[in-house]
């Protein structure tokens, strides 16, 4: 009877300490604050998911000023990655430096079995991607990629209707638009244009940063289907304000019996994030985050509808990425965060590259 009450009592006691680990919040550390999307991490009502313990910034004035804004101590940034680690031992690090860096983030946290989260998108080049992937595969770390878009209800809901429900027949078509009218026009920081406008740091001008977008949902909504060809062409439009990056740049996708047309750009007379989702039989038409539109075969008008957030911790970045550190959540393959549909996404966009600079359609592997 005693070794009975023993045993009980260790069940008990394991359980209440797993629950309790499973409670407490993930040591987060943030690699680089010049990207603007940091004031979502910065600006976060506590969950109780996470907790902040180190910053890397070696620009004293900005991250200075994001203390004044967002009461964080100073004694918790250091300047370089290294120190940060060695000092807070995160269990996560998301990065928010230049894209450029991505490479090097990773390089310093998978090895200590750290995971990564980065800004969109995954890396600068081809080259950057395949060397973050072998690290993160070979140290078993989970290393995603947050796009805005992956929050939108209305895209998920498109999904839903060209994935689980056929409601739309056999894609045919799929038209996403990106941008705003520049990210000097609409007043970003110092820091972050410096490097936004970077072919070096940014691995390109609109074509990297709204290019990504569209290449991520059409891989998302195709479940991870290459296009056999990439066509795009690119332009500079305002060469006196960005003389180095394309500002305008639309990339044709061909897949056998479909197309996918990508249009970036620094010169919408508004931001936008949209898509249009065209079938055999039908549409959606997402027109925002919680705006969608849908017209079915037997339809005489298109239907109108407002959707609500996604739900915990559908909604939120950071607490998908607890979740699935924790192994509460299993990413689904060619996620909108997964790895393997942000591989894709850097293979279509060096390809979008490639074919701007030569004038030519460029045919990308379909072995791996």
């Amino acid at each position: 009877m005693k070794k009975l009450f023993f045993f009980l009592f260790l069940v008990i006691l394991t359980s209440h300490t797993v629950i309790a680990q499973a409670k407490k919040p993930l040591r987060m550390g943030i690699a680089g604050i010049t990207h603007s999307h940091v004031h979502g991490l910065l600006g976060r009502p506590q969950r109780g998911d996470i907790e902040i313990v180190g910053i890397v910034e070696p620009n004293k004035d900005l991250a200075q000023r994001y203390a004044t804004r967002y009461g964080y101590n100073m004694n918790i940034v250091f300047n370089s990655l290294a120190e940060m680690i060695s000092k807070t031992k995160p269990d996560i690090v998301t990065a928010f430096g230049s894209i450029f860096q991505h490479l090097e983030v990773v390089q310093a946290c998978a090895p200590l079995g750290i995971h990564v989260m980065v800004e969109k998108p995954l890396a600068v080049s081809l080259d950057h991607a395949q060397k973050m992937k072998a690290l993160a595969e070979k140290h078993k770390i989970h290393l995603l990629t947050n796009y805005e878009t992956t929050w939108y209800a209305t895209n998920h809901k498109a999904y839903e209707l060209v994935n689980k429900d056929k409601a739309i027949g056999d894609l045919r078509k799929i038209v996403i638009h990106d941008g705003h009218k520049g990210p000097q026009e609409i007043g970003v920081n110092k820091e972050f244009l410096d490097w936004l406008t970077d072919p070096i740091q940014n691995g390109g001008g609109a074509i990297t940063d709204f290019g990504c977008y569209g290449a991520n949902l059409i891989t998302w909504l195709t479940n991870g289907e290459k296009p056999e060809y990439v066509v795009s062409i690119t332009q500079q439009i305002k060469p006196n304000i960005y003389p180095k990056v394309d500002d305008e740049a639309t990339i044709l996708l061909k897949y056998p019996k479909m197309q996918g047309i990508i249009q970036a750009s620094w010169n919408w007379p508004f931001n936008r994030k949209d898509m249009e989702v065209y079938g055999k039989t039908g549409y959606v038409i997402t027109d925002n985050s919680s705006d969608i539109r849908v017209r079915l075969e037997n339809d005489k008008m298109e239907q109108k509808d407002k959707l609500k957030e996604r739900p915990a911790p559908y909604n939120d970045p950071f607490s998908l990425f607890s979740s699935v550190v924790k192994g509460e959540i299993t990413l689904p393959k060619y996620d909108l965060s997964s790895l393997e549909n942000n591989m894709i996404v850097v293979e279509i966009l060096d390809a979008a590259k490639k074919s701007a600079k030569t004038g030519k359609a460029v045919k990308l592997n379909q072995d791996n």
